[in-house]
């Protein structure tokens, strides 16, 4: 699970996350954009996917 963690003087929150969160992550990107894309490519892939990543409370 991840873990969202409150940033001193700063608007920016920090999400730590577990091994199993960044394969989730991966496997979602590796689903929706196909290989060898171009960064642009990606952007645009991207640009139109969530993805969750359930918090720790």
């Amino acid at each position: 699970m991840a873990r969202i963690i409150e940033t001193p003087n700063s608007p920016r929150r920090m999400i730590k996350m577990s091994v199993d969160d960044i394969i989730s992550v991966v496997q979602s990107y590796q689903k929706q954009v196909p290989r060898f894309s171009k960064a642009e490519d990606v952007r645009n892939y991207l640009s139109d996917i969530v993805i969750f990543i359930p918090e720790d409370i």
